[in-house]
């Protein structure tokens, strides 16, 4: 059990704690001058039991809230400190805010320097306390009336904490990543590298590959210590040191996390389900400046109410946080909201999805995915929102997400899982999206019966704009496998639908297919084709564009004809280049890796964006991600 102080200055928190375990958390020479506590410190508690009780003592400073914060967040059990002479005071109020929006709801209070008043006093203090806890989660914890001075209430407190860490156990889950908030890190001779914080999630062991979080740097654990003692395991729930190999320690700030490499994740934008504290002045709104405090971490950020124009004291909503620099965050992380100068706690809450959508975040569909994501077990979650989500589910990073393994997915979703990626999606959206497919490919034969049919990235831009690329890619071969559509190269029609050849068009092809393989790279004109087949120039043309639009050939220019397999290994080439260059294809590099003039490299490109293969970007051709022309699409 991990139990963090809070209370205002000067109210005993560090004395308390050191005369509980023997231990000053005071560890700066500056703390020790001071007679204050500026950073945060730790202690441990052993129980009767075999256990061990770790303390975080934190500063009481208002000017320190923001360390406060960092300590409270991850632990089990509050003791609040209230000083009998002073009573009740701002940073009490605040830092009962802090706990009760991180929502602990574990603690008791500790009336302090009872020493110093009378009984009556006493009594007056611990009332009043126990009032000042009557709104938040703590209402009804115990009060106990201790002085460290002369050890009244201590065996009692003791007590209390002892049958607390009786029951404070978190169970453990197999499925759950490593996760833990780092609020310290320092170098030891003879070991390198130490980081301690409170483990949130999952367990590690000595040898573990972990991830640096913001970051991208990875390192392995050395040695493990929890809540004070060698290990060969420590799991969730545990204050944590561990020696680290791989990284020096200028490369790691507090409020950096470490976790399992297959969580890593880090983000500007959070989807959060908010309670403003219930004594603030005024409604919380959009556009408001905030400064988040998640973990041991602190970013300044602005706020943007998703599902109403205001939030009121006391009232939650869904809520997006805009981040002015990366934090990691998971599913069900609580955090607190500070006001922009740092003055108070102004709300609290839970997050429901760290990867946040930069558009249509207001929209009726967005507000039911976050009620998906705000229900208690992690199936119920994607069952929700495998209803809730009309283009689909990126299973991969919702299980990141949660920071956990991914449940299992009922086998009636549409499903694509590649290697590269894994989407599912819900068996209504997908009998939906079947439709409106057919639909729209029908609407194309109606308004172009000329053309056998649109190519597979502009029918999906017809019919589904926003289904992502590989589910789109599984719809359209369920469809084909079905018999529904049929596909001929790069187009897709109704079975139906389709463009006849006379027996002189159909003698005419048999003899141009030898010579269009033959031209290769170079393409082959109208004119030669007429010429080399003993064909008349019209007639080769008019036959030459209904193979076109059969699908059966390529046109790159107007009279200038590509047999399929030349376009499928100029697109390949456009692909290896774009794989190498951040997904962007240059008129230079493609001629030379083709030998090709500048010309011809360039009406290829420029064919290759009419169809929607590449797009032009200022000088380059960047291939779309949501295009399988020609082959394999690029991802």
């Amino acid at each position: 059990m991990i139990v963090g102080t809070a209370g205002h200055i000067d109210h005993g928190k560090t004395t308390l704690v050191r005369a509980l375990t023997g231990v000053d958390t005071d560890r700066l020479p500056e703390e020790k001058k001071r007679g204050i506590s500026i950073e945060l410190g730790y202690a441990f508690l052993d129980t009767p039991d075999g256990d061990r009780i770790g303390f975080v003592d934190v500063p009481g400073h208002e000017r320190l809230v923001h360390t406060m914060v960092a300590g409270a967040t991850g632990i089990d059990f509050a003791l609040l400190l209230v000083a009998a002479d002073d009573g009740v005071m701002p940073q009490t109020r605040e830092h009962l805010a802090v706990l009760s929006l991180l929502g602990v709801g574990r603690g008791a209070v500790a009336v302090t320097k009872a020493d110093r008043v009378g009984d009556e006093r006493v009594r007056e203090v611990c009332a009043e306390a126990a009032a000042l806890l009557g709104h938040t989660p703590l209402a009804g914890a115990p009060v106990i009336a201790v002085s460290a001075q002369r050890g009244d209430g201590l065996d009692a407190l003791r007590a209390l904490l002892f049958d607390a860490a009786r029951v404070a156990s978190r169970p453990e889950d197999e499925g759950t990543a490593f996760r833990l908030a780092i609020d310290r890190a320092f170098s030891l001779d003879g070991i390198g590298t130490v980081v301690t914080g409170t483990m949130h999630a999952g367990t590690v062991t000595p040898g573990a590959e972990l991830s640096l979080v913001p970051g991208v740097r990875t390192m392995r654990v050395r040695s493990l210590y929890a809540q004070n003692r060698p290990v060969q395991r420590a799991r969730a729930g545990q204050r944590c040191a561990l020696a680290l190999a791989g990284v020096d320690r200028e490369s790691i700030e507090r409020g950096q996390w470490l976790v399992a490499p297959a969580a890593a994740l880090s983000t500007d934008r959070i989807d959060v389900a908010l309670t403003l504290w219930h004594a603030e002045p005024r409604a919380l709104r959009s556009g408001t400046p905030v400064r988040v405090h998640l973990g041991a971490a602190e970013v300044q950020g602005s706020v943007a109410v998703l599902d109403r124009d205001a939030l009121a004291p006391g009232e939650t909503a869904r809520v997006q946080l805009v981040l002015r620099a990366p934090m990691g965050a998971w599913h069900g992380d609580r955090l607190v909201l500070r006001d922009a100068s740092a003055t108070r706690t102004v709300a609290g809450g839970t997050v429901l999805d760290p990867f946040a959508p930069v558009r249509y975040r207001r929209t009726p569909q967005r507000i039911a995915e976050l009620d998906a994501l705000a229900h208690p077990d992690i199936g119920q979650r994607l069952a929700a929102l495998l209803l809730a989500a009309p283009h689909g589910v990126d299973l991969r990073r919702f299980a990141v997400a949660q920071g956990r393994a991914l449940p299992l997915v009922a086998p009636d979703v549409l499903r694509q899982a590649d290697g590269v990626s894994d989407w599912a999606l819900g068996a209504g959206h997908a009998l939906d999206a079947r439709r409106r497919t057919l639909e729209a490919l029908a609407a194309f034969h109606e308004r172009h019966p000329s053309e056998l049919g649109p190519d597979s990235a502009r029918l999906r831009r017809l019919a589904m704009p926003r289904l992502p690329e590989p589910l789109w890619r599984a719809l359209l071969g369920e469809l084909q496998g079905s018999g529904d559509v049929a596909v001929r190269g790069a187009f897709v029609h109704l079975p139906a639908h389709g463009i006849r050849l006379s027996d002189t068009e159909q003698a005419i092809a048999k003899k141009i297919v030898p010579m269009l393989a033959a031209a290769g790279f170079e393409g082959a004109w109208v004119r030669d084709l007429a010429r080399d087949s003993g064909e008349s120039e019209p007639l080769m043309r008019v036959t030459l564009a209904r193979l076109a639009q059969r699908g059966e050939l390529h046109q790159v220019v107007r009279d200038l004809y590509y047999s399929p397999d030349a376009v499928e290994r100029l697109a390949a080439i456009a692909r290896g280049l774009a794989r190498d260059s951040g997904g962007e294809v240059a008129a230079a590099r493609f001629r030379d890796a083709t030998g090709l003039g500048r010309k011809r490299a360039i009406q290829i490109l420029e064919c290759f964006d009419r169809v929607g293969l590449t797009r032009r970007v200022g000088d380059v051709h960047r291939i779309r991600g949501d295009s399988h022309l020609f082959g394999e699409a690029q991802r």
